[in-house]
């Protein structure tokens, strides 16, 4: 089981930056940016799953949300991906075009989702396999299920996995945001799309009460049952090559320790997710914790160097050294290339 490291004022903090950051920048960006699915996969259960699958060559690059966002959040870092090889995104169950799934919506359930969706579209091996925020713990599972499958992981600014009361967890404004949403979604009749009960559940939310129960127990599940997953999962990927990128903004909302130079320590629980691998390296970069959004170009190198050294069957290159704030003036993160 994995113990909770942080104070529980500095934990609340630290999860409202990891997890509810994701939330304000990606429920419903992307939910339904399209006007209809890209491809439909039925799972065994007959449920489906939308994913979204652009590029050809091998490895299969398979971009892992964060928590509150679909496919398209991945909008700027999917098209550079699929001018070298096959990209796919999806909506998990709840989001975009995929309906609701059976509770509990934790990592195991959504890995196994993915696991057979995967299956179902006829897309093999070998994958890197790409997570950003909770999506982190999710593609880490995935990879448990396809050990021989999986060539590297790229973990963009990850959730750590901790194991937190969910009184302290600090994610009860976005449980209340949620519960709100839901009680819009079962009125009979619902609000119009104008009214206020709608205002924080973003961009055409879905009006059915199951989706925000899916949404519900995949954000209660993060630090609970997600994080014991991951947690169980010991040496089991030891062999698969590892990168870890962390965001500047959200290492700085979390505690330091040292006196003469101090440092974040979720840059220390970064460098240990990457030291779990035999070949992990970790890099902070200057970034919001949407860091595809804000970043897009640093997180396509990360994976075209796995792309690269799966290719070659050569062992992927350390990341390039960390970047650090020039002075209390400098910009939170560069412009980056669009």
């Amino acid at each position: 089981m994995t113990a909770r490291l942080f104070p529980n004022s500095q934990w609340r903090r630290l999860a409202a930056a990891l997890v509810g950051v994701a939330v304000l920048g990606g429920c419903g960006q992307g939910a339904r940016s399209a006007d209809k699915p890209d491809r439909l996969v039925t799972l065994p259960d007959g449920r489906e799953l939308n994913l979204r699958c652009t590029g050809s060559g091998t490895p299969t690059v398979l971009l892992e949300s964060g928590y509150g966002a679909g496919a398209f959040a991945w909008g700027k870092v999917q098209p550079r991906l699929s001018r070298t090889t096959r990209v796919c995104a999806y909506d998990r169950a709840s989001y975009g075009f995929s309906p609701p799934g059976p509770i509990p919506r934790d990592g195991a359930a959504i890995a196994r989702d993915i696991d057979a969706a995967l299956d179902a579209a006829g897309e093999s091996g070998p994958f890197v396999l790409v997570g950003h925020s909770a999506g982190g713990l999710y593609v880490r599972l995935l990879a448990a299920r396809r050990p021989n499958e999986v060539a590297g992981l790229v973990l963009v600014d990850p959730s750590v996995e901790q194991i937190v009361p969910s009184t302290l967890d600090g994610l009860n404004g976005i449980r209340r945001r949620l519960a709100r949403c839901r009680g819009a979604a079962e009125a009979n009749p619902p609000p119009p799309n104008d009214d206020p009960a709608w205002a924080a559940c973003g961009a055409g939310a879905r009006r059915d009460a199951l989706v925000w129960d899916n949404r519900l127990s995949e954000l209660d599940s993060i630090f609970s049952r997600t994080s014991m997953q991951v947690g169980r999962l010991g040496e089991l990927l030891a062999d698969v090559p590892l990168y870890v990128l962390t965001a500047s903004d959200t290492a700085q909302a979390a505690p330091t320790i040292g006196l003469d130079k101090p440092q974040s320590v979720l840059e220390l629980q970064h460098l240990r997710i990457a030291l779990s691998s035999r070949r992990g390296f970790q890099r902070t970069v200057l970034s919001s914790h949407l860091l595809m959004n804000d970043r897009p170009e640093v997180v396509t190198e990360a994976v075209l160097a796995m792309v690269e050294a799966t290719r070659s069957k050569t062992k992927p290159p350390p990341l390039s050294p960390s970047e650090t704030t020039a002075g209390p003036d400098a910009p939170a993160f560069p412009d980056a290339p669009r």
